[in-house]
């Protein structure tokens, strides 16, 4: 067998279990073998359940002896499933949520494995107990409980891709895999003590101790960051070697014409940074800078700049945003500021009338157009720019790396433009290696005087009537209001109230002489567009939201956000959220609504109270949350990453980037890496150079 095989020529994958392989991104052998244990558990030993101790973690095995199904939670929506649990020596009572599907598997009679933290049932009189247990196996005729003892894989699993089934088929698979290729140069390995990789993937899934645990998830860490280092580097390299540049000549009389207009002064930093761009646009080697700032920071003014530099040097300069409204609202403010100065400025998306559309395609090609702000549609093959010199991307973490190359192409005769890059996402210094390895990193800290801070605090769910009426008095008042939900709508998994219920509790209750919006992820972009342009126009006066707003519109009448279940968010989030409003005149609250009472959210919720500064919002955030989820929001058009921890790897990519670099600098280990990079990659473009 081969790695790059369909899944479905593993023995006993039929066409029903390979769709639901499908779902959890499985579709071939290799996805199989990097499908890693979500968890592990040492269930060495078998305790008797007269034997269990609450507040443990420990593992047994009886007979089902009682099966209760109730329902509970808003609207009935919330499925509870108990069996009792005995062995002989006492009994067990184990609890699932949500699991319907168990009803059928766990009938009286039934031998069960379970593991998991034992506890005492609420008014249960001493009655031991164990709720969502984190492994379960109902053991088939013949099985002894003993056989599901030892370090056992946890997988991310579905109803009937169980347990039992992935560690099943993980043994089929490598008994019919009896090697793998190495994708690290020999000489790399040996010099950083890896373990090999055939043992590396073996003893990830079924590791015989703690140590060849540990050294098999190092190796695999390794791997990873290594491989994604080797892309980033090379990216870095072939921008900065294998292109031809512009030198834009020092600054000129447009750009002192634009500084001298502005309402205020610069801010130290915002004049370090536009240095720093200077520097770069100076120099023949194409730009590639990222600038990174909090919400209010003053970026799209230092991207102002650059763009006027690259034009009164006669090229054409573009700058691309995630939204339609976004675009339009930095059309707008480039025409306010600019036009005087003779730039002549354009606005391109695809919502644009074909006749329209076409007029900018044309004034594009013939330079009639100095600067065009758009969306996606700058990158489609019918746009073709004169004479592009600089290409801005806002909200970089929502393009991936091809969308941003895609802009760079559209230089003339080889030449690449300079590429700024801009995002409102403060990312630890600790990640910028692994995220924006490719760019150069420019920071703006401080924000512009006079700008009002927005006032945070946290409130039980007890007060929400009072909150809401201190919201009606303040839209009353002629501001407006965000309220925040995470949840689009009723679901099975969980029962919060969805963004759904809220809009219609608050549209017809008490805000029922408002115009009360609704806005979330599912609508379509024309409908996402419009109701933002009617809470822009005021139209709307309170908008019930998820977080499609977190990278959003500038609302300056907005000064009010509430955030329901605010602990189900993170730091960086919910700072990103609370950075829609306090962009006005106005005092600006955030109020964050949350019953929890677990530390780490009553943690997390304090630091936002107490603390505006994104930069260590986001320290915090990678503390308290772990990366996974962080990086997945910030990661640039990289493919998630499937076992390193950019986290508590640190030492490791450190490691990684160094064997990064030496594979750069030898054209044998380069060539060696480059086919597995292609083929597991593809987002850092086909690289054929050794």
């Amino acid at each position: 067998m081969n790695v790059t095989d369909p899944i479905q020529y593993l023995k006993g994958i039929g066409p029903k279990k390979q769709k639901l392989l499908e779902r959890l991104g499985i579709h071939t052998v290799s996805d199989m073998l990097t499908h890693f244990p979500r968890a592990y558990e040492d269930q060495s030993v078998l305790t008797p359940i007269a034997r269990l101790q609450p507040g443990e973690s420990m593992t047994t095995a009886g007979c089902v002896m009682q099966v209760q199904e109730r329902r509970a939670g808003r609207n009935g929506r919330l499925t509870i499933l108990t069996v009792m649990l005995g062995d002989g020596t006492g009994f067990l009572s184990v609890t699932w949520f949500n699991q319907k599907y168990l009803k059928k598997q766990l009938k009286p009679g039934t031998r069960l494995f379970v593991a998991g933290k034992v506890e005492y049932a609420y008014g249960g009189r001493g009655q031991l107990a164990m709720k969502s247990p984190s492994s379960f196996q109902v053991l088939d005729e013949g099985d002894t409980a003993e056989q599901h003892t030892g370090i056992l894989p946890i997988y991310p699993a579905t109803e009937s891709l169980n347990q039992k089934f992935f560690r099943k088929e993980m043994q089929t698979l490598f008994a019919s895999l009896p090697t793998l290729p190495e994708v690290i140069p020999k000489d790399i390995e040996q010099r950083y003590a890896l373990m090999p990789r055939y043992e590396a993937f073996r003893a990830i899934h079924f590791p015989e101790n703690e140590q060849q645990l540990h050294d098999a998830r190092h190796r695999l860490a390794f791997e990873e960051l290594y491989l994604i280092q080797c892309g980033l580097l090379l990216l870095r390299r072939r921008a900065q070697e294998k292109q031809q540049g512009i030198r834009h000549l020092m600054n000129g009389h447009s750009i002192q014409q634009l500084l001298k207009a502005l309402p205020f002064s610069l801010t130290r930093d915002q004049q370090r940074v536009w240095q720093e761009i200077v520097r770069d646009m100076e120099s023949p080697v194409p730009m590639r800078r990222l600038v990174q700032g909090d919400v209010g920071s003053g970026k799209t003014v230092i991207a102002m700049l650059a763009l006027v530099k690259t034009v009164e040097n006669g090229y054409q300069g573009a700058m691309m945003a995630p939204t339609e409204i976004l675009a339009s609202q930095h059309a707008e403010a480039f025409q306010n500021a600019l036009t005087p100065l003779g730039i002549r400025i354009g606005f391109l998306s695809g919502h644009l009338t074909p006749k329209k559309r076409q007029a900018v395609y044309d004034a594009i090609s013939n330079h009639t157009l100095d600067i065009v702000v758009g969306t996606h549609a700058l990158i489609q093959e019918s746009v073709h720019f004169d004479k592009l010199g600089l290409v801005v991307t806002d909200e970089q973490h929502r393009f991936g790396i091809a969308q941003r190359a895609e802009l760079e192409k559209k230089g003339k005769n080889g030449v690449v433009p300079d590429v700024l890059v801009m995002t409102a996402t403060p990312i630890p210094r600790t990640m910028t290696l692994t995220v924006y390895g490719d760019l150069d990193v420019s920071l703006i800290r401080e924000l512009p005087p006079g700008r009002k801070p927005i006032r945070t605090f946290v409130r039980q769910t007890d007060r929400r009537p009072l909150i809401y009426q201190y919201v009606h008095s303040q839209l009353a008042e002629g501001r407006q209001a965000y309220v925040v939900c995470p949840l689009i709508e009723q679901n099975d998994e969980s029962d919060l109230p969805s963004a759904e219920e809220i809009y219609d509790e608050l549209r017809f209750g008490l805000f029922h002489d408002m115009r009360v919006g609704l806005i979330h992820g599912r609508m379509k972009e024309a409908e996402k567009d419009a109701v933002m342009q009617a809470f822009y126009e005021n139209q709307i006066q309170l908008l019930v939201s998820t977080t499609v707003i977190e990278v959003g519109v500038n609302v300056p009448n907005a000064s009010i956000m509430v955030v329901e279940h605010a602990d189900r968010f993170g730091l960086a989030q919910l700072h990103q959220l609370r950075g829609r409003i306090g962009r006005g005149p106005y005092a600006s609250f955030c109020i964050l609504v949350s019953d929890s009472r677990t530390q780490t959210a009553r943690e997390r919720l304090h630091i936002l109270e107490t603390t505006s500064d994104g930069f260590k919002l986001a320290e915090e955030d990678l503390r308290l949350r772990g990366p996974g989820q962080f990086f997945g929001r910030m990661q640039h058009g990289l493919p998630d990453l499937k076992i390193a921890d950019v986290f508590s790897d640190m030492d490791i990519l450190l490691q990684a980037r160094q064997a990064a670099q030496e594979t750069l600098a030898s054209s044998k280990n380069l060539a060696f890496v480059l086919p597995t990079l292609n083929h597991r990659y593809p987002q850092f473009g086909q690289i054929t150079e050794a």
